[in-house]
């Protein structure tokens, strides 16, 4: 389980993020959804460690963040930014296999070539594993960071609009691959989503925020509503039962 207790983060005297106070529960996807500046993906990269809190405090799998060892919090949860720039010239296995650091120290073992090539295969990268990152589409190389995620094979995964990039055929199948990795690999997945319907067709939870506060939490069904969701963007949102999936349309 992840907590997070009177978090908040401030940024010269202007507070763009509550305090705030929750629970993710384990096993899953939980999708935070909210408009731009909601503060989702401050709340995510607190939880990842990869920003300080100006207030309050986080627990994952019940090691304190803040005070848990760098290691040891590495083989528990592993966090993709949206803002993932690498400037050596690096093939995609290379990329990978840097997940597997908090294993192998950069001396990677059999077994963490094993994770390596199975983090490939699961996101249809294989073909690719010797080709520079340069060398791939936008969406190819998106696949190759959460593959990296992949391998590093924590219990708790953070990403922050992993879909980013990703044209419709490839996010469909990047959000298939999390969903299986929750149900078939027990993965417990944190992800900030902009699209609505990704987040009613695959999470188990739903977490909305608007104006650094979360305004609602609950199953996916409970937050599917017209009512709520008009509420956290501001606009007329209207859902719909559409092949047993409730669908929002977003009113003219």
């Amino acid at each position: 389980m992840i907590t997070f207790s009177d978090v908040s983060k401030t940024y010269d005297g202007t507070r763009v993020l509550g305090p705030v106070s929750g629970e993710i529960a384990r096993g899953g996807i939980t999708a935070l959804v909210g408009p731009n500046g909601a503060g989702k993906s401050t709340l995510l990269t607190i939880i990842g460690r990869l920003l300080e809190p100006s207030t309050g405090e986080v627990t994952v799998a019940g090691k304190d963040v803040a005070r848990a060892n760098p290691t040891d919090l590495a083989r528990t949860m592993s966090m993709l930014r949206q803002d993932n720039h690498i400037t050596a010239r690096l093939t995609v296995r290379e990329l990978v296999t840097f997940g597997r650091f908090p294993h192998s120290k950069g001396r990677p073992t059999r077994a963490c070539c094993k994770k390596v090539d199975e983090a490939m295969e699961f996101l249809g990268l294989t073909e690719y594993s010797e080709r520079f990152l340069d060398q791939l589409s936008g969406g190819q190389r998106q696949r190759a960071y959460v593959a990296m995620v992949l391998a590093q094979d924590t219990e708790y995964i953070l990403l922050d609009e992993p879909l980013n990039n990703l044209d419709m055929k490839h996010a469909v199948a990047m959000m298939r691959m999390l969903r299986r990795a929750a149900d078939e690999l027990n993965k417990t997945i944190v992800i900030v989503l902009h699209d609505l319907n990704f987040a009613s067709c695959y999470a188990d939870r739903i977490i909305a925020m608007r104006e650094g506060e979360m305004v609602y939490s609950g199953s996916a069904a409970e937050i599917m509503s017209s009512e709520i969701l008009t509420d956290v963007f501001d606009t007329p949102v209207s859902v719909h039962e559409i092949a047993g999936q409730r669908t929002a349309v977003y009113a003219m």
